[in-house]
C-alpha cells in the first residue's frame, strides 16, 4: 500500500478569465520509508501540491488517497474528518520552525502528543525519548530562544514525528538554516523516513540539499520536467504542474 497516492491532482484559483492553474494532472505514488523531493523554483505550485496532499487546499479535480484513506476525488470526499486525519496520518515541517515560544523544547512537542489524547506522563515520555533521540536530550527544559536554528528545527521535527505519522509533509525546511545544519537536517529527514516506515515528502527549492533523496521530480516552468531516482534523470516521465 502507498503511504501516498496522486491521481491528475488539480488546483485552480478563480474562475474564466482570471483563472490560475496551480497544479494541473499531478500524478505519482510514495510508499512507506520513502523520502522524495519536488525540487522547483518559487511560484511552481510545489507548496499548493504540499498543502493539497496535507489536507489544507482542497483540490478542483483529481484523486487523493493517504495511507489507505481517499479524501479526494473531485474535491473532498463528504463525511471525512480532515483535522483528525490531519492528527493521526500527518506530520508538518515548515521552513520556519514554528515552535511556541513560551513552551519549552519538551512542552512544544508534548502538546502535540495531548490533543491526540495521551496522558501528560505518556506525553513527557514519548517527547523525550525523540528529543533525546534527535541529540537534543541536553535542551529538554530550554525555550525556542535559547536553541540554535538546527535545534529550534530538530524541535519542529520531533513534534511532527510525536504522532508516529504515516506522512511528513516538510515545507522548504532548510530554508532558515546554513548549508551544514541544512543538510544534516535532510540527512536526518533520511535516517526518520527508514527507521520510521514514514513517507516524507519535501519541497525545496535548493539543489544542494537533496543528495541522498530516493526520488526528485523536477519542477520547471510551471511543469515537472522529469523524475531522478538514484541520480539518474528519467526526462518528462512525470507529470505537469502549472502555476
Amino acid at each position: 500500500m502507498y503511504a501516498i497516492e496522486v491521481e491528475r491532482l488539480t488546483k485552480i484559483y478563480g474562475k474564466g478569465e482570471t483563472a490560475v492553474t496551480a497544479i494541473a494532472d499531478a500524478t505519482f505514488q510514495v510508499t512507506p520509508g520513502e523520502l522524495v523531493a519536488i525540487l522547483g523554483p518559487s511560484g511552481s505550485g510545489k507548496t499548493t501540491l504540499l498543502t493539497a496532499i496535507g489536507l489544507i487546499n482542497e483540490p478542483t479535480r483529481g484523486k487523493l488517497v493517504i495511507d489507505g484513506t481517499a479524501v479526494a476525488d473531485g474535491g473532498w470526499l463528504p463525511g471525512l474528518d480532515l483535522k483528525r486525519l490531519r492528527r493521526e496520518k500527518l506530520g508538518f515541517i515548515f521552513q520556519a520552525h514554528n515552535l511556541i515560544p513560551f513552551l519549552s523544547a519538551r512542552e512544544n512537542v508534548m502538546i502535540a502528543l495531548e490533543i491526540n489524547h495521551l496522558t501528560r506522563t505518556e506525553a513527557r515520555n514519548r517527547a523525550d525519548e525523540l528529543l533525546s533521540a534527535l541529540n537534543l536530550g541536553h535542551r529538554l527544559d530550554n525555550y525556542p530562544s535559547a536553541l540554535s536554528g538546527g535545534e529550534a528545527q530538530r524541535v519542529a521535527i520531533a513534534r511532527a514525528l510525536a504522532n508516529k505519522p504515516s506522512v511528513i509533509l516538510a515545507d522548504e525546511p532548510t530554508a532558515a538554516l546554513d548549508t551544514e545544519n541544512g543538510k544534516n537536517v535532510m540527512a536526518l529527514l533520511k535516517e526518520l523516513a527508514v527507521e520510521n516506515n514514514s513517507a516524507i515528502l519535501v519541497v525545496t527549492h535548493d539543489h544542494r540539499m537533496v543528495e541522498g533523496f530516493d526520488r526528485i521530480f523536477h519542477v520547471s516552468d510551471g511543469r515537472i520536467a522529469g523524475e531522478e531516482t538514484n541520480g539518474v534523470q528519467h526526462a518528462g516521465t512525470a507529470p505537469a504542474l502549472q502555476g
